[in-house]
């Protein structure tokens, strides 16, 4: 085989570190793209947080000056010169040789990313001024203290008390508790008892082994003047399964009621708290960071990024000071190689937030109905509609609008929400299957309790508003929203 020497021409797309880098930032999430960042705050010590009201001024200008070491030297002495002076009132004229500045002078706070001052208070970090969840065990074991108990009564309630649920319930037999113990130290009447005081702690309703014996457990505790309240004791005692069946007919018949009788046992009972565990547990409340901000001003509407979730970062400018361009020491390269790091991931960052930001304006340009006028006015749109907009590919839109966040008018909503499919209209148009959804929530909100409407019926509604949909979407959509079928939705009143 003879050896030839052919040229080709061909284009190839290398992934470089830096892409990579941006590629990968762009995808995270608000609370992973912290985590990235405090990373690479803890590995390049060339790479540092700008805080306001920190010397930025002065940041800045030796950033611009970095290759001027004699100016930006200036600058800081005449600077630490001016502080000097200004405490020179308060400082003694010479410090012991062996001691440190902290051992004589406490360090200030930092200042809080809102800028408040000390005096004001605040410390600067609302982490740690959060209290611990309160759960529904310590409250009852705190309950349990203040209650005068024989020691063997004391164990029997401790053991009640670790078998209660987060809602309230008690999950085990009262023959288990006995078996808990050795054997002919207590009996179940005793465990009995010791349930029962239980039961009168807080909140009402607490430590039962059922729902109906904690509603019983809480109208009891309703006053004797109470109105329908010895009427829903009936009721609950010995008609529960009529109740769960929302069997209207049957319960007047049994109670020999009216049906304005009836009305004011429902409406006392819808009172009660079901889960009573609910009423006490509390739990650190989690937060959904907004990547952007959209607002309506002088009757446009705005894209805005939340500078709160992305820090300025910025090269420390007194490290920089110290690179030299000829040096090929190992110092020097170090220097310099970190220094070029800080400088791409700053870039990736700035590449980051200016496609979110061109990405959340153009939805919001797209979707402006739903602005205006809810989400019974959603379009239809799909991934490649915004990618053939900003000329970028639908990969790049799909990470951009994966776990970030809007904050809107309407509510704090996913990127993805504003991305459905669609369903042909009558009249040749189409509908946001967002729309379709907001749609069939109206409808059931503004439906009859006694008369709920089946899927059939809100399928032939919204056909008569020329939307074509079959009784199965119309379920699927409705259980995507987590509402029960009609049999389940029917109300006595």
């Amino acid at each position: 085989m003879k050896q030839t020497i052919q040229l080709r021409l061909g284009q190839h797309l290398t992934m470089t570190p830096q892409l990579q880098q941006a590629i990968r930032l762009l995808q995270l999430s608000t609370l992973d793209l912290k985590s990235e960042i405090q990373e690479a705050l803890d590995s390049n010590p060339l790479l540092e947080m700008e805080e306001e009201g920190s010397h930025g001024d002065q940041d800045r200008r030796s950033q611009r000056n970095e290759n001027d070491v004699s100016s930006g030297q200036q600058d800081n002495d005449a600077n630490n010169e001016k502080e000097i002076n200004a405490e020179a009132g308060s400082l003694p004229d010479e410090l012991p040789v062996d001691s440190g500045w902290d051992d004589i002078y406490d360090s200030a706070m930092p200042p809080s990313s809102g800028g408040a001052s000390r005096e004001s208070g605040d410390s600067g970090d609302y982490l740690n001024q959060r209290r611990s969840a309160r759960t529904l065990h310590d409250y009852l074991l705190w309950q349990l203290n203040l209650t005068p108990f024989s020691d063997l009564d004391h164990a029997i309630a401790l053991t009640l008390i670790d078998s209660i649920n987060e809602d309230g319930y008690l999950t085990v037999g009262l023959e288990e508790v006995v078996l808990s113990f050795d054997e002919d130290e207590v009996d179940i009447e005793e465990v009995e008892a010791v349930l029962h005081r239980l039961q009168q702690f807080d909140p009402p309703g607490v430590a039962a082994r059922g729902p109906q014996e904690s509603l019983l457990i809480q109208l009891r505790q309703l006053t004797d003047g109470e109105p329908y309240r010895e009427l829903a004791i009936r009721l609950m005692s010995q008609h529960f399964d009529l109740l769960a069946q929302q069997n209207q007919n049957q319960i007047r018949r049994k109670l020999k009621i009216s049906e304005e009788q009836l009305a004011g046992i429902m409406s006392l009972i819808k009172s009660l708290t079901p889960r009573p565990g609910t009423l006490v547990a509390d739990s650190e409340p989690q937060y959904v960071l907004p990547d952007v901000f959209v607002t309506k001003r002088d009757g446009v509407w705005h894209v805005d990024l939340n500078t709160e979730a992305t820090p300025k970062l910025r090269v420390n400018p007194e490290y920089a000071k110290l690179i030299r361009r000829a040096d090929n020491s190992d110092d020097n390269n170090y220097l310099k190689n970190h220094m070029q790091e800080a400088r791409w991931f700053i870039k990736s960052l700035l590449s980051r937030n200016e496609t979110l930001l061109k990405v959340a304006t153009k939805i919001v340009e797209f979707q402006r109905g739903f602005f205006e006028n809810g989400a019974e006015a959603m379009r239809p749109l799909v991934l490649r509609d915004i990618a053939d907009a900003l000329e970028m590919h639908e990969s790049t839109i799909s990470r951009v609008t994966t776990q970030k966040y809007m904050h809107t008018p309407q509510g704090t909503l996913e990127f993805k929400y504003f991305f459905s499919s669609h369903v042909s209209t009558s009249g040749g148009g189409e509908c946001s299957a967002t729309a379709i959804r907001a749609l069939i929530k109206k409808l059931i909100a503004a439906e009859t309790p006694k008369k709920p409407l089946s899927d059939n019926k809100i399928a032939a509604i919204l056909a008569d508003q020329g939307i074509n949909v079959a009784r199965r979407t119309v379920a699927k959509y409705r259980e995507a929203m987590a509402i029960p079928p009609s049999n389940e939705r029917k109300r006595l009143l």
